[in-house]
Formats: structure tokens, sequence, C-alpha cells
């Protein structure tokens, strides 16, 4: 992808096998890489400059992934914010059901339908810009999905049907899927020009990109066309249309799902016969979307062992998927106060104050201060090994913050903070 950022996506040279069965990447995992040696100025990560990306009008979507607890919803909602206040349309769209976004947003709730964001403030002047929030409901999409594709009587078929109703609410897969529709239908509309997406604090987190392939397995297999069958030929026709073994398979079938179930199943099958091509051509091109110029997918991290085993999981995966990857984001870095005082001098002062009784507040600091170099340290060595590991992925830093980002101020720190990282002016 060329634009105002270099992106890294496995290439037709890298070992291994995507998602098109052509070649990817076999990154070193992070717990492979042995702690590297301290870093020369030229061996460090390139910056990951993300507030140009922001300004970047061809930059459509940005999507937020990485494990739980490393910042990534506040990174997101920062990002979103920045961007309107750059003057751009933006939305931002939850997939992790927690309340952290609309609490930081200034807003009483999120539902599936987006809300305004009050207080953006565009900088320098600039015009246009705006901000709006949702949460995604994969229920209600799917119902939004239904009555957009089909007739008002049809729909009402299939929002009786048992099994419909267990399968837009609960089934495994299904918000992966409905995600591919609701991303689908936001930049379909033309009402945004970027949309941020936060993704669940999970390895799930990027199990939306298998929703075509998923889908596609689904409704070309045997046991969909087993389903099918009795609806589509009927009741008596259906035994005399079809041999005893097909006979044989679906009394199979009726024995482990129950005859109740398999005619929901059928039911449902039936009723949505005509709108699942319509749901696979979708996903494929939300897919596709997804993998163009005008994507970047940002993974988020914390500087702990377990975060960066996580993100190093997701930077593999974008790699075998071809998706473009912006960068890392490690969130919550404690930099070295004071780097000409190390942690050893720094103890060794303290017990010679202890043993001398005097100035116990600054052996107590010295003390502090010596716990800190050995965090920043460790921090650094974990970080390097990921670099190690990725050598080619750009790094924003982002120091931890003295108290919890819980409004939009709090927000704009951050999103300074990101543009200060890669060396831009933060204001």
């Amino acid at each position: 992808m060329t634009g105002p950022f270099t992106v890294r996506d496995g290439g037709a040279d890298d070992a291994g096998t995507g998602v098109d069965g052509t070649p990817a990447p076999d990154s070193a995992p992070f717990d492979a890489v042995p702690d590297p040696p301290p870093a020369a100025p030229d061996d460090a990560p390139a910056l990951l400059d993300l507030d140009t990306a922001l300004a970047e009008p061809a930059t459509r979507i940005l999507v937020c992934c990485g494990s739980g607890g490393v910042g990534k919803t506040t990174t997101a909602a920062a990002l979103a914010l920045r961007a309107a206040e750059q003057g751009r349309r933006v939305v931002v769209l939850t997939i992790d059901p927690a309340r952290r976004l609309a609490q930081s947003l200034g807003l009483r709730e999120l539902d599936n339908t987006p809300r305004r964001v009050d207080g953006v403030r565009p900088a320098g002047g600039r015009d246009g810009g705006a901000l709006d929030a949702m949460m995604l409901d994969m229920k209600r999409t799917f119902d939004e999905v239904v009555l957009a594709h089909a007739s008002r009587e049809r729909a009402e078929q299939i929002f009786a049907n048992p099994f419909y109703q267990s399968l837009s609410s609960s089934f495994a897969g299904t918000q992966e899927y409905m995600a591919m529709e609701k991303l689908g239908q936001l930049v379909g509309t033309g009402r945004w020009d970027l949309v941020v997406v936060d993704t669940p604090p999970s390895r799930s987190a990027l199990d939306f990109l298998d929703a075509p392939g998923r889908l596609g397995s689904f409704l070309d297999g045997r046991f969909l066309r087993v389903l099918t069958a009795p609806a589509k030929a009927g009741g008596k026709v259906y035994l005399k249309a079809f041999n005893a073994g097909l006979s044989m398979v679906t009394g199979a079938v009726t024995k482990v799902l129950g005859a109740s179930l398999l005619r929901d199943v059928q039911g449902f099958v039936s009723a949505m016969d005509t709108m699942f091509g319509g749901f696979r051509e979708r996903a494929e091109a939300t897919y596709r979307l997804l993998a163009a110029p005008g994507t970047a997918f940002v993974v988020v991290a914390a500087p702990e062992r377990d975060a960066l085993r996580e993100a190093s999981y997701f930077v593999d995966r974008l790699e075998r998927d071809r998706m473009p990857l912006a960068g890392l984001v490690l969130n919550r870095v404690h930099p070295d106060p004071a780097p000409e005082l190390s942690a050893e001098r720094s103890l060794a002062a303290a017990e010679v104050l202890q043993e001398s009784g005097a100035h116990p507040v600054t052996a107590a600091l010295l003390r502090l201060h010596a716990d800190r170099v050995r965090l920043s340290e460790r921090e650094r060595r974990l970080a390097a090994r990921f670099t190690a590991a990725h050598p080619d992925v750009p790094v924003a830093r982002v120091p931890a913050q003295p108290v919890d980002v819980h409004d939009l101020d709090g927000l704009r720190t951050i999103g300074a903070a990101l543009a200060a990282a890669s060396g831009a002016a933060p204001g």
C-alpha cells in the first residue's frame, strides 16, 4: 500500500500458506526469540506515523486489535477523536461489549445506531469534523439484513423461526459475520470518510476475517444440502424423489438434532435460500475492502510478556492473510526518569543513607527510583524481543498516564502522545 505510511503484508515470496493457498509468512514466535543485546539507535524500529494516516483522505478504515487490558479501546477512541478534530467525518464501531468506549466518549450508552459525540473541537479552524460512535448488536444487524433483502412476509417468517432466533443472538461465528456486514454498511453509506473498528479483546478479534470462507464452506457443504433437500422437495414428494440412502442420512440427522430442531433448520434454510448468495457476496466484498489500500490494522499492546506474545500472534495472522498492517502501538510505557542514575547506584546510595539513619525519605525515593529503572529495563527488553521477531513493524510508544482516561480531554492527551511518538507535533 502506498500512502501516508508503509504497511506490511505477506508477499508472494513468503513461506507458508495464506487464505488463498498462496505463500504466507512464517515469522519467528515471540517466545522463541532470545533477549537481543541493547539496540543501537540505528537498530530501533521505525516510528509508526498514525497522525499523518488519520489526516490522509485515502485512509478509510482503521482496525485496532489486541489482547484485553492493554488500552485498545482507549487507543481506538483517541484515534477516532483526533481524526475528527483534524476535520474528518468519523464513526468508531466497537465489537467489544464492555462500556469503556461509551464512558470515555461521554455517552450514556451505545447501541447499533451511530450516536453523535458532543464536544469535538476541530483544530486550526478546520470545518466538517464530526464523530459518531456505536456498538455492534449482532441480532439487530442480522434483522436489518433480513429486512433489507427479503419481502416483509418472508422477513416475518424468518423472524418467527426458532432456529433463526438462536442463530442471530447466540451462535458461534454470527458476531464475526455481522461485524463484516456492519462494517460494509458503514462504508457503503458514504456518510463517514473514516471508520475506526475496536475489536474484541481476544485472539478471536480477527475471526471476522474468516467469515467469508466459513460462510462459503457452510453454503457449499453437504450438510446444508441434506437439510435443504426435504424443505425444497416437500413431504411425500421428497420421499419419492430421493433415494433411500438420503432418507437414511436425514433420518440420522433427525435422531441427532431432534425432529423439531430439524424442521426449524429446514424452515430457516428454505426461507433464507434466496438470500444466501447475497450474504456471501457482501462478506467477500468487505474482506476485499479490508485487504485493499485505504485500510490499516493497528495492533495494540502493553510492554508485558503476555500482551506482546498476543501482539506477535496478531502480526503473524495479519501477514498470513495479507492484511495491511500499519504497526504496533505500545501503550503504558514507563520511560527511565533519570538514565544517568542506574538502579545499582540508586540502591547503593539508599543503603548508605539507611545505615547512617539520615534522610529516610531520600532513601525511600532512591529505592523507588531503582524499581522504576528495573521496570523500564524489563519493558525495553520485551519490546526489543518483539522487534527482533518482527523487525519491519513500525512502533509508536505511548507513555503510561498518571490517571485513567475517562473523558474527551483524556483521549486528546492520548492522541497527542501518539502523535509525539511518531515525531509529529502533538497539538
